[in-house]
């Protein structure tokens, strides 16, 4: 097989100045330069004399010569038939590269971050996913994940038609696709919209990093649920502009609108997760729905539905969303993360007639538009009933774990616990007696290789209740049962 030809782009390396002095002594320094500053390493090979005296326009003689003089000095080694390559031997001779190397004092390590930068850095400690192990929330295996028809369906539509490669998408998304969220979310959530309020996004996350971005402004007042999950909290945290975040206390029902009223009866919008609370995961009573959306009438505030594991209810029927009670005041947010699997990064926002444009814009000027391909083979397996089959499909086995863990705690932990009531969800909560630190057992879960998440840093101020977080969807039952064992053995008595 012919060898390919070999490019190495030197971007220190100036134009040549034959005004500046002879321009083989020029091209020989910019050499030194570049190796000296780490754009080329040891070993790495060099242009052909011929490719680059084309390139800078020289002679190939010129070329030569600088070559022969970096040879000399052992700043290049040249080998019959390999080619001129940086001298290996210089590996452990230059200085660190980096860009302030000439009159630079301050290391890098030592400079100070602005506080948005460490706002953003806390947030990725929170947010940093638990490894696949009992009891990480949300890891789909085995016959929770989608089945053969997925695969069959991507195959096909990346290979042909409109899931193959293209040009740049529509930024509110594929309409195959937002036709077909409008129609699952008015069947299953009464959700009154149609595919022009859809905006498809990479998952809740984003979806409420824009409603923050778009609904509070300067000064404004927001409320967030006390406790709630972090990756909210950290971006009203992190808005700035004098932002005053009030936490409003949860009970049995949700919300505690006249909290809300209390603290800040003016806020500019409320985040809420009423079909299932985070983390704790009680619905939210119809009496305190109907409560937040007169306060917000009368307020002229917006409300964010976190509509968080709405499909997964194992007794009864699930409450109406609240954006079908008030279509003009709620955005409401769904994910596939759950019900599929969460590295398929789709989501959306049902948005009101007069934000889907400002909702659109953002949504374009964080990552452009959805990927293409995936948006065509989730529009055609929701179009042709794949999705409410899968649907089905995982609310039985996610019941049947859940009842074996619940079961396994009874009979493991005692009264060491107590069960947050929740009958829906792909987590439960166990508190812990109130001198228990929920932080250290997840530490020494994590050591005897088993993942929970505390409840006590998601409250105000990080004292809140201690308990555990215990995903249940993604582990066959007997891993359930001995990792139970396991968590007996490191809570205390």
């Amino acid at each position: 097989m012919p060898r390919r030809p070999v490019t190495v782009e030197i971007p220190s390396l100036r134009p040549l100045d034959r005004r500046s002095g002879p321009v083989g002594h020029q091209l020989a320094q910019g050499l030194r330069n570049a190796i000296r500053n780490g754009e080329l390493k040891p070993g790495e090979p060099l242009p052909s004399t011929r490719t680059l005296a084309a390139a800078l326009g020289l002679a190939r003689g010129t070329v030569m010569e600088a070559f022969d003089q970096l040879v000399a000095e052992g700043f290049l080694e040249a080998r019959t038939g390999a080619g001129t390559r940086v001298s290996i031997a210089l590996h452990d001779s230059l200085p660190l590269a980096g860009p302030d190397r000439e009159g630079a004092t301050v290391d890098p390590g030592e400079m100070r971050l602005p506080a948005a930068a460490c706002q953003l850095a806390e947030a990725a400690r929170s947010l940093a996913p638990l490894p696949p192990v009992p009891f990480a929330v949300a890891v789909p295996t085995g016959a929770v994940a989608p089945d053969g028809m997925w695969r069959r369906l991507g195959n096909k539509l990346r290979a042909t038609g409109e899931g193959a490669p293209g040009g740049y998408g529509d930024p509110q998304g594929q309409m195959s696709l937002r036709r077909a969220i409008a129609e699952h979310v008015r069947k299953a959530r009464a959700v009154k919209c149609d595919a022009g309020h859809v905006v498809i996004t990479s998952g809740t996350q984003q979806g409420l990093y824009v409603a923050a971005r778009l609904l509070v402004g300067e000064g404004d007042s927001v409320w967030a649920e006390d406790p709630g999950y972090p990756g909210l909290i950290s971006i009203l945290e992190g808005l700035g502009m004098g932002t005053r975040l009030s936490r409003v206390p949860v009970d049995a029902e949700g919300i505690d609108v006249e909290a809300g009223m209390r603290a800040a009866p003016q806020a500019r919008a409320a985040f809420v997760t009423p079909s299932h609370h985070y983390p704790v995961g009680m619905p939210m009573s119809m009496a305190r729905r109907t409560a937040l959306l007169a306060w917000a009438r009368r307020a002229g505030a917006w409300i964010v539905e976190d509509d968080y594991d709405s499909e997964l209810r194992y007794a009864g029927h699930p409450f109406p969303s609240l954006q079908g009670l008030d279509p003009a005041r709620v955005i409401y947010l769904g994910t596939f993360s759950k019900i599929l699997y969460p590295s398929l990064r789709l989501g959306y926002a049902v948005v009101p007639d007069n934000l889907v444009q400002a909702f659109t814009g953002a949504r374009a000027l964080i990552d452009r538009h959805p990927p293409t391909a995936e948006q065509h083979v989730l529009a055609t397996f929701m179009q042709e009933g794949h999705l409410e089959a899968h649907v089905r499909r995982i609310r039985a086995a996610y019941a049947s774990r859940r009842q074996v863990l619940i079961t396994a705690i009874d009979r493991w932990l005692g009264d060491r616990v107590t069960l947050q009531p929740s009958d829906q969800g792909m987590h439960i909560v166990a508190w812990l007696r109130k001198d228990a630190s929920d932080i250290t057992v997840a530490a020494l879960a994590a050591a005897a290789g088993i993942a929970v998440r505390p409840t006590s840093p998601m409250y105000a101020g990080g004292g809140g209740r201690p308990g555990l977080v215990l995903g249940f969807g993604g582990f066959p039952e007997a891993d359930i049962e001995a990792a139970v064992q396991k968590l007996g053995k490191v809570i205390p008595d």
